[in-house]
């Protein structure tokens, strides 16, 4: 099975407070394999599969509605399963798995519980089956936060091609992929989508793990054969992710039917709403946000995962989820609240440079640039990047511009290797004469050393790094040789933008 590589978590000091980035606990990676190999959405065709090839009726469903609301959640999903059960050796192994983890089950219903009665509010809307609610049990295990090795992101796990193709906006400041809201309405319009083509939720299910035109494909294959054209009788031409995909969501779904025959006890689930929506109209510290509401920052996070930074910004249009009962909390202490409701502000890179020399120049430690912006160590932050700082006396006491936001991004290329030398300063020194000897600028100089002046003191030692040249197996050093600076070289740099994704990929 295919792990999930877990991001950094990073507690940046006081004006990070509590805020971290979107993590993932291994023990929840052996469920995170479903959309691994998932096609962009933009190459699926939308002609319906007609029924001489697919044997299936493309009708929609009939609308479900629950009126007994008296009963638990669980009963709800229940009562709305509709996808044609499959029993095989695929589903029985998956039932052994899961069944056998029941701490793992137990954590997963915890953390799914923010979540479950908002998708099968919708999923009724939409005359959905149900027990396909319980699909981000195997896509996530209920984490809005999960990448999985494809970096496909959220709790349905979209990569980021198809979640554009679904409107899922995906910025610096906010990735629409993890937001509750918009992640489940773009997974039901897909497989929607996909029940349209093909008639048949197994199918349908197998094409949005495996792709839609993969899916055709073995559709064809099969027909030329004169064999059928069911998931079951398909499943030798699919691959293993898919070929126990639906399995496993069968697996769930018999446990959540029955989970007594499985010696579980699932908590009781009430039948009415986790979270309501919250507007806002001015950027907000999430740690601010999650002051007025009362709430944690665990807990404020798991139901706002979509906003990368420690700001949110945009207009009213944005959304804060929160408990009916903080929401309350929330607008009352908003209407007493007297300080600032946002800290940070936005500052464009005018040159590429090092994080250092652009730390000294905005008086900020390089790790704390770093850790704020995404920034890895050794990297280069190219010439119109947009990175995130503190607000000073010197910056306007203003929201972040709805352009900015829309479009901010920092690109970041890896730097020309280097090695540290130490420079002892004699009585002749200075910063500029010791910066045109390596080859360096004063702006570096002082970031290395952590210097707030100009002054030097003879004997003083200072770091400098220096760019190693590799002209040989061996390698050179530049040291303090007058080496002119056009005979410096270095591979090509390896350009990336952080928070966004190049490409067509495939679904994960």
């Amino acid at each position: 099975m295919k792990r999930l590589r877990s991001r950094l978590c990073p507690v940046i000091a006081s004006m990070l407070c509590c805020w971290t980035l979107p993590s993932l606990s291994y023990a929840d990676a052996p469920a995170l394999n479903g959309m691994n190999t998932r096609p962009d959405i933009s190459k699926i065709s939308t002609s319906p599969v007609s029924s001489a090839l697919t044997g299936t009726s493309s009708s929609e469903p009939a609308s479900f509605v629950y009126t007994n609301q008296e009963a638990d959640l669980w009963e709800r999903i229940r009562a709305g399963y509709a996808i044609p059960d499959l029993n095989n050796k695929q589903v029985d192994n998956q039932l052994t798995w899961y069944s056998t983890r029941t701490d793992y089950i137990l954590r997963t219903v915890q953390r799914g519980s923010r979540y479950l009665y908002h998708v099968v509010e919708e999923l009724e809307k939409r005359g959905m089956p149900t027990e396909l609610a319980l699909l981000p049990f195997i896509e996530s295990a209920f984490n809005p936060q999960a990448i999985s090795t494809a970096k496909a992101s959220g709790m349905w796990q979209f990569m980021a091609a198809t979640g554009k193709d679904f409107n899922l906006k995906q910025s610096m400041f906010k990735d629409d992929r993890r937001g509750i809201l918009d992640s489940t309405d773009a997974a039901l319009n897909y497989l929607e989508r996909l029940y349209g083509i093909f008639g048949d939720w197994q199918l349908a299910l197998a094409a949005y793990n495996w792709g839609e035109g993969s899916v055709q494909r073995a559709i064809k294959k099969q027909q030329a054969q004169g064999l059928p054209i069911d998931f079951d009788s398909m499943s030798g031409l699919m691959p293993q992710e898919t070929r126990n995909y639906f399995p496993k969501l069968q697996a769930v779904k018999n446990i959540i039917a029955h989970p007594e025959q499985f010696n579980i006890s699932l908590p009781a689930l009430e039948n009415q709403p986790y979270f309501v929506t919250v507007e806002k109209t001015r950027d907000i510290d999430v740690r601010v946000a999650a002051q007025l509401a009362e709430l944690s920052m665990e807990e404020f996070t798991a139901l706002n995962p979509q906003f990368n930074r420690p700001v949110i910004t945009g207009d009213s249009n944005t959304k804060i989820l929160l408990p009916a009962d903080n929401a309350n909390l929330y607008k009352e202490n908003l209407s007493k609240w007297q300080g600032p409701l946002s800290s940070w502000a936005t500052y464009t890179v005018p040159r590429t440079e090092k994080v250092e020399s652009l730390s000294q120049k905005l008086g900020q430690k390089p790790e704390f640039i770093r850790e704020v912006n995404l920034i890895p160590a050794k990297m280069l932050v190219k010439a119109g990047s947009t990175i995130l700082i503190p607000k000073s006396s010197k910056t306007p006491d203003q929201d972040i511009s709805p352009e900015i936001a829309e479009k901010a991004q920092i690109i970041i290329e890896k730097g020309v290797a280097t090695r540290q030398l130490n420079h002892k300063v004699s009585k002749q020194d200075n910063l500029n004469s010791i910066a045109r000897r390596y080859h360096v600028t004063v702006a570096d100089l002082k970031g290395w050393n952590n210097l707030k002046r100009d002054n030097l003191n003879p004997g003083q030692t200072l770091h400098i790094q220096v760019p190693v040249l590799a002209k040989s197996r061996h390698t050179a050093v530049a040291a303090h040789q007058k080496t002119p600076a056009h005979n410096f070289h270095a591979r090509p740099a390896k350009t990336l933008a952080v928070n966004t994704r190049g490409g067509k990929k495939r679904h994960g």
